[in-house]
């Protein structure tokens, strides 16, 4: 006797009519006509269920801060950082733990069960780090939360940065950030790089780095710090994020820069809303899209996930916790519009940030950890079409939201009562 069926699933990579089993929080079936029974039967009616959403880069500490103490009114990124330099003052422990509670919430109604925060430590108080250090252990039955200590005003820059960044990795940070394009210089960006991958290696880290995050095609330090990487073998546990420089430089530099990034293993994240909206605002036209060069780092095989950055703080007014919502902007940001491309933003909000970030457990193998999400699509390619409600999320095998399925009435001469946006079988 099983604890839970799911018949008649359609998966990601494209299997039909699939069962999957569920025992004891993980799986232990995947296969069609399973023969078993079950204390709760599910049937998909052939939609789609995947592993849980994963967002790769977010800003817990600053979510749902929009108007705080003012409204960002150039929608700048500099002036997004000057703005949360006004609020950090203002902030308190209680405002950004319900703040995060809320927007996990959110996270948790569409399937969103990973996330990985980088949290400001340039305020020697190290209140938001203590915040979302609780945060943390209050959402770990239904959320993955991973913490990056992340030096907003930069390491060398602000005064107690470094030692800030080491205070909070003894707190229980999970990983190392940085953020070399805001140091006084480029030499110092590069020391940068250099002092916290060597912080890291020394503690087993990860490193997950705001990098180049500009329109300046000189802006390099994706290349420190794939260096510094192959330098120390920390490959296959190095990030570069955003890399939106990479966006305007040419391309012979950037033929050679792929397969360094490649060699050392440095995985990359880009954020579609954000670098969408915060880049190219100098630019008249022709104006830049801003986000990296997502299909050239796929076919050079480095590893890139999507994030989705902000939710309603300085930086961005708007976002919802929704990833098929920042797939759906990078796929027509990146002109990803073949069934593989698609197929592969779908993965860049699951399984790829999944390995990024080292999750255990996570997929829809037998023994993996019974997360999942059943959406009302037949395909990857669908549900991002769709922004597919999520008809039912599961973690651990036990049901933790659920939403109706979404029809529209009509009232048309000659035309059925209801209408539902799937695409025709």
């Amino acid at each position: 006797m099983l604890d839970l069926i799911v018949r008649n699933c359609t998966l990601p990579d494209g299997r039909q009519n699939m069962d999957i089993g569920v025992q004891n929080g993980r799986i232990a079936a995947v296969e069609t006509a399973l023969v078993a029974e079950a204390a709760e039967v599910v049937d998909a009616e052939g939609m789609l269920v995947s592993s849980p959403f994963v967002d790769a880069h977010f800003h817990m500490d600053s979510t749902l801060s929009y108007g705080l103490p003012r409204v960002n009114e150039s929608g700048t990124l500099l002036e997004g950082i000057a703005l949360w330099g006004e609020l950090k003052p203002l902030l308190t422990q209680d405002a950004i733990v319900e703040r995060a509670l809320a927007y996990c919430d959110w996270a948790a109604a569409r399937g969103l069960l990973a996330i990985r925060s980088h949290v400001d430590v340039c305020d020697p108080r190290l209140l938001a780090t203590e915040a979302l250090l609780h945060v943390r252990e209050k959402v770990k039955p239904y959320i993955d939360l991973q913490l990056v200590a992340f030096p907003q005003d930069g390491v060398l820059r602000a005064k107690g940065a470094k030692d800030n960044l080491v205070r909070a990795l003894d707190m229980g940070v999970d990983v190392v950030g940085g953020i070399p394009h805001f140091e006084r210089t480029m030499a110092d960006g590069a020391e940068s790089v250099r002092w916290l991958c060597e912080l890291a290696a020394e503690r087993g880290l990860r490193v997950d780095m705001h990098c180049d995050e500009s329109d300046d095609p000189m802006s390099r330090h994706i290349e420190s710090l794939a260096y510094e990487t192959q330098r120390i073998g920390l490959h296959g546990r190095v990030n570069g994020s955003h890399l939106t420089s990479m966006h305007s430089m040419d391309n012979y530099y950037v033929s050679k820069l792929l397969p360094l990034m490649r060699e050392a293993g440095v995985s990359a994240i880009a954020n579609p809303l954000i670098n969408i909206t915060l880049q190219g605002r100098q630019d008249t036209y022709p104006k830049r899209r801003g986000m990296t060069r997502v299909p050239e780092m796929l076919a050079a095989g480095i590893p890139v996930a999507f994030g989705q950055d902000c939710c309603m703080d300085p930086w961005y007014s708007l976002g919802s916790g929704d990833m098929l919502e920042v797939a759906h902007m990078g796929m027509h940001v990146g002109q990803m519009t073949s069934q593989n491309a698609m197929r592969q933003c779908f993965e860049a909000v699951t399984t790829t940030p999944a390995k990024i970030l080292g999750l255990e457990g996570y997929g829809l193998e037998v023994g993996c950890n019974a997360d999942m999400v059943l959406l009302q699509a037949r395909s990857a390619s669908e549900a991002i079409r769709l922004r597919a409600t999520r008809l039912k999320v599961w973690r651990r095998g036990a049901l933790i939201a659920s939403s109706p399925a979404s029809t529209a009435s009509l009232n048309l001469p000659g035309r059925p009562a209801s209408v539902s946006f799937l695409a025709a079988r």
